[in-house]
């Protein structure tokens, strides 16, 4: 449009019109690499190791209808996955719809699956949005697929979604299986480098849903391949089992209650320790429902009734006393949920959380049944976990006394800010940021250094609380914690309310040695036990101040964050005249360096702490900082080499 005398606007013809013709229709999977984040959740390598997922969940369905005892993935040199299986082989008959085969139909057309319907090939999945294998196909530069079943051997593959080979009979077999190799496109992700100890971890995890079921994986794309076997006939019990191994455990076996009959086969396996946490992990048709739903409410409703009522009935607790909440009775227990639900209904696409009404009270009536007979035949079990229940309500009660008292003295006083505090001007919390200073010296820089509009600065001095080893009430009253919790505003624990936080960066700013790790390490267990919606949105970051800085007469100085830099810097600048400063700690820069460096915004280095397993993440706080000392130093033995830049 132009702009013409008499303030008209005359609306002239568009050089490209919008019409039926602008409107694109994506053919096949074309959708899918078009827009890959809206079925794996990103093209990083959180959604690279998706890919393996998917592939392997289609064994494990397999394995959950009864035809599957073995999973084999390989990581192939040039980063190649291969995953292979013992069930029944995908059919090879012609699909009466798409008229080609039904194995290339679940590879080449979205929502094309045994997983839909009542009448469908399996009876629970976790596959359920049935896009899984064509996905896959979809995001890759070339799938090969190699089917064992009906007496032959038949192979097809595809470049990019696209069939270059149609399924076509090699051989003859007595054997049935699937094979899948594949090359994830480079065009699409930002790295094919796959993670072998977060593969492991999630394989594990698996073997422990699937009683009796083997999954292995090798690592073939160094000289020293890695390999690692995962059967366990133990089921979840083995699963707690290996989550409390490095804790103190209230009694020897974990509860065990499963029911394969009725409407939804439910496993749950329990175990009580003496850390003040609760880890309960619930998954359906083995997917982790990281959100809970209906299955963990039936749980926690049983729970709660079902040791107050004992402790009631026995005279644990007197009549005058009221109930235990819900939060004392899961202190310290270790607890995995596993239900198959025909038809779950998940909420959102990201499948995390159950919402089916029904399982509610499936899950509810079972505990409830089950616990309270193990209660009654195992007394020496239910008084010790009921101590350490009615233990912690006093510590709640002193916690809320605690709670209320730090509320008053702050009402008394003209800010409910600590008084170290150096805020910010702006008051939208999405543009603010707090930097967690260790150190006065640090932190003094820090505020001269900072931009004052958007950067708030919070000065930390000494050794803060280690939490893992620490009860709500004392965390209140703890004069090193207080601050923290007092400037990202949002209460902790089961108070802690996300819409509440005050910045919406977190930026844990420490030396880099070892007293620098452990602030790190201890703010971040804090955060984990008692802020951890903080990390699960995204809020908490890691800043990354220098190791050196190379000076040269003539020469603007240069910053190096890793030795590997500086090596590179001195290659390009010289050896001869160079200075090379190695910083001890940030209270050795001035505030213009420390904001040059770390703080800003342009130059900085902002490592964002995230939370991809929480299964993997309490068993790293629990061995860095929980009282068993064996595990620690065996993990610090495994590691040391690996740990770079750090003063040991």
């Amino acid at each position: 449009m132009k702009l013409r005398k008499g303030m008209e606007v005359i609306m002239e013809k568009y050089e490209h019109e919008y019409g039926a013709e602008q409107i694109q229709v994506l053919e096949g999977l074309e959708a899918v690499r078009k827009r890959p984040g809206m079925y794996i959740g990103s093209v990083s390598i959180r959604g690279l190791h998706h890919l393996v997922y998917e592939i392997v969940d289609n064994c494990v369905d397999e394995a959950l209808a009864g035809y599957c005892t073995h999973i084999h993935i390989t990581i192939e040199k040039g980063n190649i996955i291969c995953v292979e299986d013992d069930g029944r082989g995908i059919p090879v008959d012609i699909h009466p719809k798409t008229k080609i085969s039904a194995a290339e139909t679940v590879y080449t057309v979205l929502h094309a699956g045994g997983k839909f319907g009542g009448d469908s090939g399996y009876k629970v999945s976790g596959g359920l949005h049935g896009v899984g294998a064509s996905v896959v196909n979809a995001l890759s530069e070339w799938t090969e697929v190699t089917i064992q079943r009906d007496g032959g051997i038949f192979y097809m593959k595809f470049e990019r979604g696209k069939t270059v080979q149609s399924l076509k009979k090699i051989g003859e077999s007595t054997k049935t299986g699937t094979k899948v190799r594949f090359l994830a496109d480079s065009t699409i992700f930002e790295t094919l480098d796959y993670d072998y100890t977060t593969l492991e971890d999630r394989f594990r995890e698996m073997a422990f849903l699937t009683k009796g079921l083997k999954i292995s994986i090798e690592d073939l794309r160094e000289e020293a391949p890695k390999k690692a076997e995962f059967h366990f006939e133990g089921g979840l019990i083995s699963f707690v089992d290996y989550l409390n191994k490095n804790k103190e455990k209230l009694h020897k076996s974990p509860i065990y209650i499963e029911k394969n009959d009725g409407e939804v086969p439910t496993e749950i396996a329990i175990q009580y320790t003496t850390a003040y946490s609760e880890n309960i992990y619930t998954f359906v048709n083995n997917i982790n429902t990281i959100e809970g739903g209906t299955h963990l409410e039936g749980f926690k409703r049983a729970l709660t009734k079902t040791f107050n009522d004992y402790a009631k009935s026995h005279n644990l607790l007197k009549e005058k006393d009221g109930n235990l909440q819900g939060e004392d009775i899961r202190e310290g227990i270790t607890a995995v949920i596993s239900v198959k639900v025909k038809e779950p209904q998940f909420e959102g696409q990201t499948k995390t959380k159950l919402g089916n009404s029904n399982v509610t009270g499936v899950v509810q009536s079972l505990v409830s049944e089950a616990l309270s007979n193990f209660l009654e035949e195992n007394p020496s079990v239910a008084k010790a976990i009921l101590e350490k229940c009615i233990s912690a309500s006093r510590a709640r009660e002193a916690a809320r006394k605690a709670r209320e008292l730090v509320r008053r003295k702050n009402a008394l006083e003209s800010t409910t800010l600590p008084g170290k505090l150096a805020d910010c001007s702006e008051k939208d919390a999405s543009q603010c940021e707090v930097y967690i200073v260790e150190g006065d010296s640090a932190g003094g820089s820090a505020k001269q250094g900072r931009d004052r509009r958007f950067q708030a600065i919070l000065p930390l001095w000494g050794k803060m609380l280690n939490v893992e080893k620490s009860r709500a009430d004392k965390i209140y009253n703890n004069e090193k914690l207080q601050p923290v919790i007092l400037a990202v505003g949002a209460g902790i624990g089961a108070d802690f309310d996300i819409s509440k936080i005050r910045y919406g960066k977190v930026i844990i700013m420490a030396d880099a040695d070892v007293d620098g790790a452990h602030i790190r390490t201890l703010l971040l267990t804090f955060f984990f036990r008692y802020m951890r919606p903080l990390i699960e949105n995204g809020n908490v970051y890691l800043a990354q101040p220098p190791l050196y800085k190379i000076s040269k007469r003539g020469m603007k100085d240069i910053y190096c964050y890793t030795d590997e830099e500086m090596d590179n810097a001195l290659k390009e600048v010289g050896n001869e005249n160079v200075n090379i400063q190695r910083y001890k700690g940030l209270g050795e820069m001035n505030p213009e360096q420390l904001w040059e460096t770390t703080m800003d915004p342009k130059n900085r280095i902002l490592i964002q702490v995230k939370l991809e397993d929480a299964i993997k993440a309490d068993e790293i706080f629990t061995i860095l900082m929980g009282d068993e000392i064996a595990p620690r130093r065996e993990f610090i033995e495994q590691n040391a080499r690996k740990v770079k830049n750090l003063d040991i």
